[in-house]
């Protein structure tokens, strides 16, 4: 990467990162994808029941090998059948540690993620003792405005391109409602293939540390 582009992204990580600070949420700052799995293992302990969303990002960083160790349990989802995959959905919520990525970070240090299953919305909101969120700085946003536009025009687009869901937005690249005058935020397709269901906004959090949120120096996921 360019080093003066290089100096601007942290200055923007940075500033972001004092917000989330001021909201009560846990800071780390990877220069590259290769440090996330350090920062990861040093918020686990040994024991620590571990499970989490689907994440683009914390499969780019390797940080499944990680949770394969006997030192921990894994909660995975790889090649379980819908009736398992459903299960660990519920033992979420009483996991001492749930990684995730989020939609969007506001440079004021508000979390917005939209979720169709919103196995992974309700568990950064509530149940697990401890939530970790690594996100590429491609993930900042200036306002909640932007990180609303973020996810209509690049994170809902490849996530059902991934997912295979039969939505416009897989076809045309964003979402439908940008088409008309005035798109709100829960506007979208009506099909059942929808994956924009539930929407969490993580502003000040009352319990001091529990979302710890790792800034990556490169872009990561969707």
């Amino acid at each position: 990467m360019d080093e003066n582009k290089k100096i601007v992204i942290e200055k923007r990580i940075r500033k972001t990162g004092e917000n989330l600070i001021r909201n009560n949420m846990e800071f780390w700052y990877a220069e590259t994808k290769e440090d996330v799995k350090p920062i990861v293992e040093n918020l686990l302990k040994k024991g620590d029941v571990v499970t989490n969303g689907g994440t683009v990002s914390m499969a780019e960083c390797g940080i499944a090998d990680l949770l394969r160790s006997p030192d921990y349990t894994y909660l995975d989802r790889t090649g379980k059948s819908r009736e398992e995959v459903e299960e660990i959905y519920i033992k979420a919520y009483s996991a001492d540690v749930y990684i995730s990525s989020s939609n969007a970070i506001t440079e004021d240090g508000v979390l917005y993620n939209v979720d169709g299953n919103s196995n992974r919305v309700s568990a950064i909101a509530y149940g697990p003792k401890s939530v970790v969120i690594i996100a590429g700085y491609n993930k900042i946003v200036k306002n909640l405005d932007e990180a609303v536009m973020r996810v209509k025009r690049e994170s809902a687009p490849p996530n059902c391109v991934r997912l295979d869901c039969p939505t416009p937005c897989k076809e045309t690249g964003e979402c439908i409602s940008l088409l008309r005058t005035g798109s709100q935020i829960t506007d979208g397709c009506s099909g059942d293939g929808r994956i924009c269901c539930n929407y969490l906004i993580s502003a000040k959090q009352r319990q001091k540390n529990r979302i710890k949120v790792i800034l990556v120096g490169e872009e990561l996921g969707y």
